[in-house]
């Protein structure tokens, strides 16, 4: 495995793996727990939204969940009686948001709103809010391409490298921006064709919407595999 490309909530990485395992690792990200507000007692809402409105904001606030057990539980109280909007910072309880600017709702002068929300732990495939956050990946690829096209290839993917052979030139996509789409593009301009072959490997993209590192994303959607796999094994034996 080969790191591209790290960077906040964000990696990308290259992996000598098959389609299907790496698919598997990607469907399995909905099977780690992760907190979220599940239930909402709006005791005051005199803002413009209807109170299922606000319950279906709250519910989709990150909340922090590297330290939280499978069975803990939490609870947020919101009160707020200022002009203006109103943001997920202000949700103050046993447990924290990840982003503190969410905007929940809007109150006008002399509105209010008074909520108590109790977050649980879930999974994404119950609901999507229970989500850490999203696996994809793509084959690397090789392109060979006329070399007539080599300055408009470098000036639209200045990041790629290319490699001149006689009269052509060989692009590999392998980097943390698929750039396949933007050089057949080029060639399809001048109606023309790039030769593009597939080579071994995959490269991952792991975002984490905030609750886990994305690294910790990767290892417990492949513990929940490997618990699952584990399991069909007894069956079968």
């Amino acid at each position: 495995m080969e790191i591209i490309n790290k960077k906040d909530n964000q990696i990308v990485f290259k992996a000598n793996i098959d389609e299907s395992l790496a698919n598997a690792v990607r469907r399995y990200v909905n099977q780690i727990p992760v907190m979220a507000i599940d239930e909402v007692e709006l005791l005051k809402n005199g803002s413009a939204l209807y109170d299922e409105v606000v319950a279906h904001r709250l519910g989709l606030v990150p909340i922090k969940t590297d330290k939280i057990s499978d069975k803990e539980k939490g609870t947020l109280k919101l009160v707020s009686k200022k002009e203006g909007m109103v943001h997920s910072g202000e949700l103050k309880g046993n447990v924290e948001v990840v982003y503190e600017n969410i905007p929940i709702t809007f109150l006008d002068k002399g509105q209010e709103i008074e909520l108590v929300a109790h977050a649980t732990v879930g999974k994404g495939y119950e609901h999507v809010k229970f989500s850490p956050g999203l696996i994809f990946y793509r084959n690397i690829l090789e392109l060979t391409m006329d070399k007539s096209f080599l300055d408009e290839v470098k000036k639209s993917c200045p990041d790629v490298k290319v490699v001149e052979k006689g009269d052509k030139i060989v692009i590999l996509d392998e980097g943390a921006k698929e750039v396949c789409d933007v050089c057949e593009g080029i060639c399809e301009k001048s109606k023309k064709q790039a030769e593009v072959k597939t080579k071994e490997g995959l490269i991952l993209t792991v975002e984490s919407f905030g609750q886990l590192d994305t690294k910790e994303i990767v290892k417990k959607s492949v513990d929940a595999l490997k618990k699952d796999l584990a399991e069909v094994s007894k069956k079968i034996k």
